[in-house]
């Protein structure tokens, strides 16, 4: 029997993939990662916030990114992905939640996170409102396999747990 207070979290899991393209700057998790090629896309293209951002919306059963930011929306062009994950916060704030943990997967044989790790955990921390070790990035090859494993583009798996305010 579940206890009364564990019935207030809520799991919900994000994903995105973009192309790479050259001419970009390469964002990752709010941090600009030194690259010769950036992430193709209508906003920065910063997968691993948008892949957190649609983790906490479906947690708290508010839609996805694409319902708040829509790419036909001429205002989101080349827009600031952390501000976007913030305003989530802020939508999932007004509806009695708030972030508890979040556990990032980056598949992408190029580039390596281990460098930016702390730096895109505390960005991403900052923008949750939550403390950075409660923020998991983790990097992982496709071990040469389908598009990723050459060297198309990157992918991002994230999983976010919310605690009701209620």
């Amino acid at each position: 029997m579940p206890r009364e207070h564990d019935a207030n979290i809520r799991v919900g899991i994000g994903y995105d993939s973009h192309r790479f393209v050259v001419g970009r700057p390469l964002t990752l998790g709010g941090i600009q990662i030194p690259s010769e090629v950036g992430l193709q896309g209508h906003s920065d293209a910063d997968a691993i916030c948008h892949a957190v951002t649609d983790a906490i919306l479906g947690a708290a059963g508010l839609g996805d990114i694409g319902e708040m930011f829509p790419d036909t929306d001429p205002a989101n062009k080349d827009r600031d992905s952390i501000g976007m994950l913030e305003a989530a916060v802020r939508r999932i704030s007004s509806a009695g939640y708030r972030v508890n943990q979040v556990d990032v997967s980056v598949v992408a044989e190029t580039p390596r996170l281990a460098p930016h790790r702390d730096k895109i955990r505390s960005r991403l921390a900052s923008a949750l409102g939550i403390d950075s070790a409660s923020v998991s990035v983790k990097g992982k090859t496709n071990e040469g396999m389908g598009w990723i494993g050459r060297k198309e583009g990157l992918a991002c798996i994230a999983v976010a747990t919310l605690k009701g305010n209620r």
